[in-house]
């Protein structure tokens, strides 16, 4: 199951849209309901940014409907209640916990995923296939688990001299198995550890250090990005190399960050509003995945920790930030 998504990478190129994608909203009397159901704070840039390019305006013809849980994952059921009662058009669903909330919320009104992580989407039954969903849910597939491994492998190159990786425990729905892989075929070890909230990254960075980690990896997760700051200066003061999963996090000061460019997948979510909204089903339209990464490596923060990164490292680097 874990690889069978893969399969469908060579169907999604972002080049490819046309002009449908990018025609502007039509201009009718009629304002749209758009519903965001957020982990963490939602900042504009993100994506409703790209929905205005769109032409859709607030106020005008478009009303964002925001209900962000605030780092407390078990207010969203009640948030997804509360944007069906709004009578929303479309609700775009940001992380896994936001996407199963909203699902159990409603199955007439759209979700679009923006991001689902983890390898278990088929299983939870919210869509019938990748290519054709069936029902109404669809959006971003975001191969958390797979990337997770490779960013344990690009550590490793970073930090070739490492015998353990801590890694911050992104909660029960999460699965260790693809970082084992990279564990087993490394022969490290793995030190799971659990953060019981935003004030407790210091904390947990200090018993990593204590308990001698080389490096941590801290998994792809709507929460680490919204708590990137914490995460970033814990690992700082304790002095420990970190891996992120977005590139923006090692620009913000982390080591190395590898994932897909976001700039690519809220244009993609904006995408798929625009289309539901000129009258796409959900349950025609494919379930897509990230077709461009980038590794960022911040050469400041190596300097810092006193880490020479090797030459391979910084060539396959899409930025080095010195």
């Amino acid at each position: 199951m874990r690889y069978r998504a893969l399969g469908l990478l060579v169907t999604l190129v972002l080049s490819t849209f046309t002009w449908s994608d990018r025609a502007p909203a039509q201009s009718t009397s009629r304002t749209w309901r758009i519903g965001y159901l957020v982990p963490t704070e939602l900042p504009n840039s993100t994506l409703i940014d790209p929905l205005r390019d769109l032409g859709y305006i607030d106020g005008q013809n478009a009303r964002f409907e925001i209900r962000a849980a605030q780092n407390d994952i078990e207010r969203l059921p009640a948030l997804a209640k509360e944007l069906v009662g709004a009578r929303v058009d479309i609700i775009v669903a940001v992380g896994r916990a936001a996407i199963i909330a909203a699902r159990q919320a409603t199955s007439t009104i759209p979700i679009v995923m923006a991001f689902w992580g983890g390898d278990d989407l088929l299983e939870y039954g919210f869509v019938a296939s990748f290519a054709r969903p069936g029902g109404n849910v669809t959006g971003m597939y975001m191969l958390s688990a797979e990337l997770d491994a490779k960013r344990c492998e690009l550590l490793l190159q970073a930090v070739p001299q490492a015998r353990t990786i801590g890694v911050l425990n992104p909660g029960a729905d999460w699965s260790l198995s693809h970082l084992q892989d990279c564990a087993t075929n490394h022969k490290i070890a793995l030190r799971l550890s659990d953060v019981p909230g935003p004030a407790g990254y210091d904390a947990t960075f200090a018993a990593l250090s204590q308990a001698k980690v080389d490096a941590v990896l801290v998994p792809a997760r709507v929460r680490f990005f919204g708590d990137q700051r914490l995460i970033i200066d814990a690992a700082a003061k304790h002095r420990i190399p970190a891996m992120y999963e977005w590139g923006e996090m090692a620009r913000a000061g982390g080591l190395m960050g590898y994932g897909p460019v976001r700039a690519d997948m809220h244009l993609r979510i904006a995408q798929y509003v625009h289309k539901i909204l000129r009258g796409a089903q959900p349950a025609d339209m494919s379930v897509e995945q990230p077709t461009r990464l980038e590794l960022v490596v911040n050469m400041k923060t190596a300097q810092a920790l006193g880490l020479t990164l090797p030459g391979a490292l910084l060539m396959r680097a899409n930025e080095a930030i010195r």
